[in-house]
């Protein structure tokens, strides 16, 4: 598809892919064109569309037959290879479809090149084995995903990988650091305790020692933080959640520079975690409303942080908005807003977690996170079940400990639910 700029005052008109070129920048997707100085091609201007424009319009495929809005599904799988620079299949990574929903995602995270994968898992397990080999080493943030955190002890021994846990703080990331360590990766906010870690920092360490650096950014979303602007290398997503957002697909996506994405393809296309054509559909429909379903969850979950700070029968809340969360001042450098996750801790004491649980009428006890209901559970019965006793016990996931995902109901609601719930 060739878009065209025109001058003003002149008419003239140019193809966009050369301006952007002679600009220096990599996609028109992201991109568009508002004025000009004079008719040199030299002198326009590429604009940089706000987050909830790039939400609706970039990626976009208008088929050029029926010029309709939103890209078509093509169900093929089998494509004519005659007249092509590349064989086009989905195991390839490569199809419209998957395309589109890349195009998207690169605009929302600034990122040069991404794959779209079957589920989180996959885009994270599809990262490792591709840059990692026996006798490589990795440092992996403790407070992590459990599915992460359970891959690492369960698979990475047999295949001659050497880990570590370690807490997000910079020194003891930098200490674990060894001389075969080829990734060090982290979370932020991290799953579920919330806790914050100083992004630019960790990617100023890793790149003094040529370390490649790979982030969770799933609870953040790209809406409220984009990761490759403070100089990580690698941005992981499960789909499944924000992205998604409706609760009703499964997905996951890494998105980094053309060069780390080509290295990371090679495994993919081997190990086959690629995505159909419908679902590639259904996120690319949803991702046209992630800015602003995460704006309506930053408010509600900052809301309900405030109410259950304030309840004598909450222990804890952790919430990066909160003045009171150790890593606020953080949070606000490297974040646009908060999130729509929050965890806290109840009095067990005075309150049963499995019978709070079951009072709740409104918010629905459930697995995963990030869709427009707002979904609770215990993560030592759901994210974290698969870890032993001890590892919970390090990273300080109790009996008690709750984690929220709000959604975009209106909070009044839910803090009426949550109140009648613990009486």
């Amino acid at each position: 598809m060739r878009y065209l700029l025109s001058n003003r005052n002149k008419g003239n008109k140019f193809d966009i892919s050369l301006v952007l070129t002679v600009r220096g920048l990599n996609s028109y997707d992201e991109y568009y064109i508002v004025a000009a100085r004079d008719s040199s091609l030299l002198c326009w201007e590429a604009y940089i569309m706000k987050k909830d424009t790039q939400c609706v319009h970039s990626g976009t495929y208008v088929d050029p037959e029926t010029k309709g809005i939103n890209t078509p599904i093509f169900t093929s799988s089998s494509f004519e290879y005659l007249d092509r620079p590349e064989n086009v299949y989905p195991r390839y990574f490569n199809t419209l479809n998957q395309k589109t929903v890349i195009d998207k995602l690169c605009a929302l995270e600034n990122a040069e090149d991404g794959l779209i994968f079957s589920s989180g898992m996959a885009a994270i397990s599809t990262v490792i084995f591709s840059l990692l080999k026996s006798g490589d080493h990795i440092v992996l943030q403790r407070d992590i995903y459990g599915g992460t955190h359970h891959f690492a002890t369960a698979d990475f021994d047999r295949f001659g990988i050497e880990y570590s846990f370690v807490s997000g703080n910079l020194a003891e990331i930098e200490d674990a650091i060894r001389d075969n360590t080829r990734i060090v990766y982290i979370e932020s906010p991290s799953n579920p305790l919330l806790v914050i870690t100083d992004i630019a920092a960790v990617a100023q360490v890793a790149k003094s020692k040529n370390i490649l650096t790979a982030i969770d950014n799933t609870f953040a979303s790209p809406i409220n933080q984009n990761p490759l602007d403070y100089g990580i290398d690698m941005v992981i997503h499960s789909g499944t959640k924000y992205i998604g957002g409706h609760s009703d697909i499964c997905c996951g996506a890494v998105l980094a520079a053309k060069n780390l994405i080509a290295k990371i393809k090679k495994f993919a296309a081997n190990s086959g975690g690629n995505l159909n054509a419908m679902t590639c559909y259904l996120i690319e429909r949803s991702l046209k409303t992630l800015g602003i379903r995460v704006e309506k969850q930053n408010k509600n979950a900052l809301e309900i942080a405030r109410y259950l700070q304030a309840n004598s029968l909450i222990r804890k809340v952790n919430y990066p908005g909160l003045a009171g969360h150790p890593g606020f001042d953080i949070a606000c450098k490297q974040m646009r807003a908060f999130g729509g996750m929050l965890s806290f801790e109840l009095d067990d004491q005075k309150i049963d977690p499995h019978g709070f649980l079951r009072n709740l009428i409104l918010i629905r006890p459930a697995l995963s996170l990030g869709g427009v209901e707002t979904i609770i559970c215990a993560p030592v019965a759901t994210s974290h079940a698969k870890l032993t006793d001890e590892q919970r016990a390090e990273l300080g996931v109790t009996e008690s400990l709750m984690r929220l995902s709000v959604g975009i109901e209106d909070v009044d609601d839910l803090v009426a639910d949550i109140e009648q719930a613990l009486t």
